[in-house]
Parts: C-alpha cells; sequence; structure tokens
C-alpha cells in the first residue's frame, strides 16, 4: 500500500458512484464485514486481490503476446500463400503452351524417319537434340506444376490452422481480459467499503512492514556490495526511471503507461537487449542470478508465481510499476515478498566508471 492509497479509493468510491448513480437502491452503506475485520486482515485480503488481479494481468498480456506472434506468422503465411498462387499460375501457364505445342506437332514425321530421308544428316542430328531438349523442358515443367500445387496445398492448410489459432487466442484473451477487469473491480468494491480511519491504518501498518522487511533484508547480508552495470543495463536504468511518475495501467507498455512487466521489458528494449514480455517468462527464460549478486540493470521477481517484477537500481531500491492506482516509482527492494532475480545481459562487461541517475524523494 502506498500513499496513494487513498487517491485509489476516492477514485474508487466516486466511479463507483457514479456508476450506481441511476440505481439508488442499489448503493448500501459500508460492508458492515469490513467494519468487523482487523486492519491487519484488510491489509492481507487487499494485498490477495492485487496479486490475483497482477496474476490475471500477466497472464493476459501472455496471450496478447502470442496473440501478436501469431497475427505475424498468419500474415507470413498469407504471403508466401499469394507467391505460391502466382507461380502455380505460371507453372499452369507454361504447362498450356507446351501442350500446345505438343498438339500443334503431333501430326509431324517422327525425328527418326527425318533423319533417313535428310539430305543433312548432322543437320538432322542437331534438331533432334533440339526436339530431345523441348521434351524434358516439358517433362521438368510438369514436375515443377505438381510441386508447386503441393507446395501451396501445404501453405493453405498451414495458413487456415495459424488463422484457427489466432482466432482460439482472441477468445481466450477476450476471457482473460474480463477475469483482469472483474480481479480490479473487487479491489474496489473493497476500497470503496473502507472508512477514511482504515485507510490510513492501512497505509500506515503497510508502510512499517515494508520497512521491517527492507531491515531485515538488509541486515541479512543478501543484498550485493555496489556493482557497476553494464552499458547495456545502465540504459535499462535511465530508462526506467525516466518513466517515474507515469501511471499503472495494466496491460499497458508505454509509453503513456505500464504494467510492472512492460516496465522492464521496454528498458530492455531501449537498452537493445529484446527480453520476453512478461515477468513468468522473465523468471523462466532469462538467467538467475544470486540477490548478493544484483548490479543495477538485474530484474528483481517477486511472489511464488512470479507475477510482479522490478528493476534493481542499486543500494538495495528498484523502479516498478506497482499496481493499479498508483505510478512508476522508486521502492525498496523488499517492498514485496522475493523470489528471486535474473540478470537480461550475462555476457556484458560492467563499465568502470557509472555515475547512477539523480532519483527523486522516494
Amino acid at each position: 500500500m502506498s500513499g496513494r492509497l487513498v487517491r485509489l479509493a476516492c477514485t474508487a468510491a466516486m466511479a463507483s458512484g457514479a456508476l450506481l448513480a441511476s440505481t439508488p437502491a442499489v448503493v448500501a452503506a459500508p460492508d458492515p464485514g469490513a467494519e468487523a475485520r482487523s486492519v491487519t486482515q484488510l491489509l492481507t485480503d487487499l494485498q490477495q486481490l492485487y496479486q490475483d488481479a497482477e496474476r490475471a494481468t500477466e497472464t493476459y498480456n501472455a496471450t496478447a503476446e502470442k496473440l501478436r506472434k501469431q497475427k505475424a506468422e498468419v500474415a507470413r503465411l498469407d504471403g508466401n500463400l499469394a507467391k505460391a498462387r502466382l507461380s502455380l499460375n505460371d507453372s499452369r501457364a507454361a504447362a498450356g503452351r507446351l501442350a500446345r505445342q505438343q498438339y500443334q506437332n503431333s501430326g509431324e514425321i517422327s525425328s527418326y524417319v527425318r533423319l533417313l530421308l535428310a539430305r543433312d544428316p548432322q543437320h538432322a542430328l542437331d534438331e533432334g537434340h533440339v526436339i530431345g531438349q523441348l521434351a524434358q523442358e516439358r517433362v521438368e515443367t510438369v514436375d515443377r506444376l505438381r510441386g508447386t500445387e503441393r507446395r501451396t496445398d501445404g501453405l493453405a492448410r498451414k495458413a487456415r490452422k495459424a488463422l484457427d489459432g489466432q482466432l482460439a487466442l482472441a477468445e481466450r484473451q477476450k476471457k482473460e481480459r474480463d477475469e483482469v477487469r472483474g480481479r480490479l473491480k473487487d479491489v474496489e468494491v473493497l476500497l470503496a467499503s473502507l472508512s477514511a480511519g482504515q485507510l490510513a491504518e492501512l497505509a500506515r501498518l503497510e508502510k512499517s512492514g515494508v520497512a521491517e522487511a527492507q531491515q531485515k533484508f538488509v541486515a541479512s547480508g543478501a543484498l550485493s556490495s555496489a556493482r557497476p552495470p553494464t552499458q547495456e543495463g545502465e540504459k535499462a536504468v535511465r530508462y526506467a526511471v525516466e518513466q517515474i511518475g507515469k501511471p499503472y495501467v495494466w496491460g499497458a507498455e508505454g509509453p503513456g503507461a505500464y504494467d510492472c512487466s512492460g516496465l522492464t521489458s521496454q528498458a530492455w528494449e531501449h537498452a537493445g537487449r529484446p527480453i520476453p514480455r512478461t515477468s513468468q517468462e522473465q523468471w523462466a527464460h532469462l538467467p538467475h542470478i544470486a540477490l548478493s549478486e544484483l548490479r543495477p540493470g538485474d530484474l528483481v521477481i517477486y511472489f511464488p508465481e512470479a507475477t510482479h517484477v522490478a528493476l534493481y537500481l542499486g543500494d538495495g531500491l528498484v523502479v516498478q510499476a506497482p499496481r493499479p492506482g498508483t505510478d512508476v516509482k522508486v521502492s525498496p527492494i523488499a517492498a514485496n515478498p522475493l523470489l528471486g532475480a535474473v540478470r537480461p545481459d550475462p555476457d556484458g562487461k560492467p563499465l568502470r566508471r557509472y555515475t547512477p541517475p539523480r532519483l527523486a524523494s522516494h
């Protein structure tokens, strides 16, 4: 929970009020169950709702990425199919020309008889060689025609299959989008049910919890000593820092808004080292490193299912797009339960000199 929680609650409450203004009978008093629950339990519930929403968001992002690749594959196959059909038409035209020539020449005497009757046998032999070449050309043309027909049929089947896959992904993406919206609505409903005192206590409790977790983490010695980034890592860090203050929007990958993995993937894209789009894929496919080896630019992964990611700045700080209702900001590395860390540029050489970007107060 950040200091922006109150703003989110107010926004949620206003949105809910606007939505229900036409049906006043549905508008009820704050949830009495919320009053009965302890603030600690409310914080737990709220954090779980945020985690559920982020898990759904990353699932949505993964499907969106697959859909983007599938659309590109459909376009590629359609282009190849169009070329194959043109080639097939050319082959059929060539086969037709040869068939007409063969029909027109079918009444001529054979080349063997022509050789016997010829005044110049050598000329007749040369002519016979040309006739043989034409016959071979007919065979090759027919073979090309058959091969082109097979390739065209194969490409047509692949294109249909790819299109079916695209439609299935689009349908799945719609369902996952609806799930994200449902999770976020649950957050709004809970926030709108809380009193101002509960909201203030929630913010205080989470802030103290993060501070305690950060203190324990630093005291454990798990953090690295100061290490400079690579040239690519520095570019990723500076890009991420430049995005501070931009809003979190689920599924967004810039330039005006980001979700958590949208920020990290775009930072490394800007650095010239494309990485997977989602936090789960980043955790699954990038080299893992010990937290004691962290250097600026590395990615810190959170929660057991790798549903959140941030970019390490150094000195125990990360830059992250936390969750709906907040902006890209600098946070303590222990702001969420840590899973581990990955390095997008394991083969990079650390800079000899590195000046960290200037940060606003966090």
